[in-house]
């Protein structure tokens, strides 16, 4: 390496002009490594901002630890039979409190149940909730399922009863 590509180097890896890093090569015999120790050493270069990395888990605050999740993985699939049903028994009640049925009528709100009731009418009277049911869409109600979780596969369904039934009463009221 000739001596003006010494000086560029030198001058980019310490930001120094072109006469400090010809001086600091001659005082270091040509040594890119003494030169920057005795740049250094006169104060001319810029210290450069430390930083530091680790690979201790500790110190890292973005990232899970992989003990803490084999650990809950572990106790999820320990659990015994009866566990599991309880756990599925809860996150279904859940579900059920918080989603909503709704009944409306001409862009009114009627009635607001939770959903488990509704389940609850259907099994003890499958057959007299149904009929209402199907007898408030002539009557122009509609039904819907409203809450935090994605239902609207179900609340296109119940509109699609609802056009139906639009659809029947347009034909009858046409005979």
């Amino acid at each position: 390496m000739d001596e003006f590509e010494k000086v560029e180097k030198l001058r980019q890896r310490v930001d120094v002009t072109y006469e400090e890093a010809k001086e600091a090569l001659k005082q270091a015999d040509g040594d890119l490594l003494d030169a920057v120790i005795w740049l250094e050493n006169q104060g001319k270069t810029v210290k450069t901002e430390q930083t530091t990395r680790s690979t201790s888990y500790d110190e890292q605050k973005d990232y899970v630890s992989v003990q803490d999740t084999v650990e809950k993985e572990s106790k999820k699939s320990d659990r015994t039979l009866g566990q599991k049903i309880r756990y599925l028994c809860h996150l279904i009640w859940v579900k059920l409190k918080e989603n909503k049925f709704v009944v409306e009528r001409s862009g009114n709100r009627i009635v607001t149940l939770p959903v488990w009731i509704l389940i609850l009418a259907l099994m003890i009277s499958f057959w007299t909730v149904g009929i209402v049911m199907v007898i408030g869409l002539f009557f122009n109600c509609r039904y819907e399922i409203v809450g935090p979780d994605d239902l609207s596969f179900v609340n296109e369904t119940l509109e699609k009863a609802g056009d139906a039934v639009d659809k029947v009463k347009g034909e009858i009221e046409n005979l």
